[in-house]
This record gives C-alpha cells, sequence and structure tokens, in this order.
C-alpha cells in the first residue's frame, strides 16, 4: 500500500528577470525571502524560496530565474495551470485593493463556494488568492510588508492542466492517495487522504497542445513525504503504477524524488526537514547566498556567474 501525502509542498515555477520576481512576490505578496541560493543542477541560475515568516513546508513557492529572454514558455497540457493561496475570508478586499493599487489585473470569482481574486505575476504565472475557512500552519512574518492579519496563509490548491483527466486521476488516487471530492463548471477537485491546509488539486482538461517549458510556466509541483524513510515506499508505489521514479536527491533543505505523471507533470516527494535554518538563523534567511556543502569551492565562481540582483525592494516593517 502507498504511503499517504498531506498535501502539497511547494511549488517551483520559472521566472525571467530576479529583480522582478523578489519585487512581486516580496513586495507585492508579501511573502518572506527565505532562501537565495542556486539550481543545484544548473549553478548559473538562483534558486529563490519565498514562504511565510519560516519556510514552512506548504507555504513556498519557488523559482529558478531565466533571464535568457528567449526562452519563453507555453502553457499547455500536462503542466500546471495555477497556483492558489488562502487568505482569511476577511481580507478579500484588502488584497483586491492592493494588487489594483500595483497596477495588477484582478479577476474576481467563485468556485465551490469559495470567493477567489484570479491575477497574473509579472511573468504571466497564473495565481489565486482563495478566501476559505481552512486552517493553516502559517507563521506570520512580523517583519513583512503586509499585515499579519491579512497574510497569505499557505498553499492552498493547484490547478493541473491535462488533456484528460483518467491518466492523472489514477495516480493521485491510488498512489498519493487523493480522493474526489467535488466537481464544476469542469473542474475536478481531489483532496488528500488526511485533509487539511494545502490537500487540494484541481484537475480541469484543456485542448491546448503539450505546453512547452520556460519563462512563465511551472516548473514542478512538489507534496510532502513524511520523512526520508519513507522515501523508498513511494519509489516502489510510482513503479508499482509504471513509473519511473528518480533516486534520492539531496536538496540540503529537504530530500526529494521526482517522477513525471503519465499526464505529462513533473511531481516531487519532498520531506519537511531538514528545512531552511540548515545553513542561515532564522532571522537571517535569505540574506546570503547559500550553496551545499559539495560547491562551497566553486564559490567564487558562481557568484561571477550569476545575473545582477540586489534582493528585494522592502523596507522591513513597511506596511
Amino acid at each position: 500500500m502507498s504511503p499517504n501525502t498531506s498535501g502539497l509542498h511547494h511549488v517551483t515555477a520559472i521566472a525571467g528577470d530576479p529583480q522582478r520576481n523578489a519585487d512581486f512576490y516580496v513586495g507585492t505578496l508579501g511573502l518572506r525571502f527565505v532562501k537565495k541560493t542556486v539550481n543545484h543542477d544548473d549553478t548559473g541560475t538562483y534558486h529563490f524560496y519565498f514562504g511565510d515568516g519560516e519556510g514552512t513546508p506548504g507555504t513556498n513557492i519557488t523559482f529558478f530565474p531565466w533571464t535568457d529572454r528567449g526562452r519563453e514558455g507555453r502553457f499547455g497540457a500536462g503542466q500546471t495551470k495555477t497556483t492558489a493561496y488562502g487568505i482569511p475570508r476577511d481580507s478579500v478586499d484588502y488584497w483586491r485593493d492592493r494588487l489594483e493599487a500595483a497596477g495588477i489585473d484582478v479577476t474576481d470569482d467563485s468556485r465551490f463556494d469559495d470567493v477567489v481574486l484570479r491575477f497574473s505575476d509579472p511573468d504571466g504565472i497564473e495565481l489565486e488568492l482563495v478566501a476559505a475557512d481552512a486552517e493553516f500552519d502559517a507563521s506570520p512574518w512580523t517583519d513583512g510588508p503586509v499585515p499579519i492579519e491579512h497574510q497569505l496563509q499557505g498553499c492552498y490548491n493547484v490547478t493541473l492542466g491535462v488533456d484528460s483527466f483518467g491518466p492523472t486521476e489514477t495516480i493521485l488516487t491510488d498512489v498519493l492517495g487523493y480522493e474526489f471530492e467535488a466537481k464544476a463548471d469542469g473542474r475536478r477537485r481531489y483532496c488528500s487522504a488526511t485533509g487539511g491546509p494545502g490537500s487540494l488539486v484541481d484537475l480541469v482538461e484543456t485542448d491546448v497542445d503539450r505546453g512547452r517549458m520556460g519563462v512563465g510556466t511551472v516548473h514542478h509541483v512538489a507534496f510532502e513525504a513524511e520523512s526520508e524513510a519513507e522515501h523508498e515506499r513511494w519509489r516502489r508505489a510510482f513503479a508499482e503504477a509504471g513509473l519511473r521514479p528518480s533516486v534520492v536527491i539531496d536538496r540540503t533543505y529537504f530530500q526529494s524524488i521526482y517522477v513525471r505523471e503519465p499526464g505529462g507533470i513533473r511531481f516531487e516527494m519532498a520531506t519537511p526537514e531538514p528545512g531552511f535554518t540548515v545553513d542561515e538563523d532564522l532571522e537571517k534567511l535569505g540574506s546570503r547566498l547559500t550553496l551545499p556543502g559539495r560547491l562551497e569551492d566553486e564559490r567564487d565562481a558562481i557568484e561571477a556567474e550569476l545575473p545582477p540582483f540586489d534582493g528585494p525592494a522592502l523596507e522591513p516593517g513597511e506596511n
């Protein structure tokens, strides 16, 4: 029997300009810049992590900023369409006003009895803020630009675009342990067996051909694996479903395995430990370029190759 995942661990996407990316997710959305490192597989590219005050699993969205603007992505089947964050029900007006004041086009929507604000980030990645009654485990960022009572609460759900529900649905239910919950307007919603924050995944069918990975698209979706010891069970479950999971890979802040599900979307199973304080104190998160130990000897060369970046434009406590 497969182990169960509690839900989302993080979402990783591809941005363009690193400065614009950080300014938006910190200065506009009020997420904390919890880690500045590099793509372990491409050290000439930053890897940014944004999350709550502690970078709690389930609150993070991460980015590879690709500065080559010729590498534009295109959404299509086999990709994540939308990433949604939860907000308190009484914060809808605050967020609509804040986004519009920043020059962002916002669309009001309703889905499964929840109020939804839909918009895109500067690179065209689709985002939503969902006003729901879910109880989140997010830690407030006391020095952030958004008042604590209105801060984003954590990942609410992701919407995956597929050309056919069946293959991806089978992996969600038979391997990841999700259960069908509801459907409406061509959307099917699934909830992890344990429920709680970040436990929802929506599927929508699209007649757009397979997407192209690049700036403005989501690279992969990570679900939580309870522990590193559980990874072998996950690898076995994916293999029994006819998939080809990776070996366990050390990502410094978590241990991961990767697999591409039949609909084309790349899934990751990531552990909650050791977390972002393994190489920085909590109060200093995101303040310097951190590198895994195996890359420290190459620090000077790596720093020389990375594009200019001044850190997010934010005055602590500015709200």
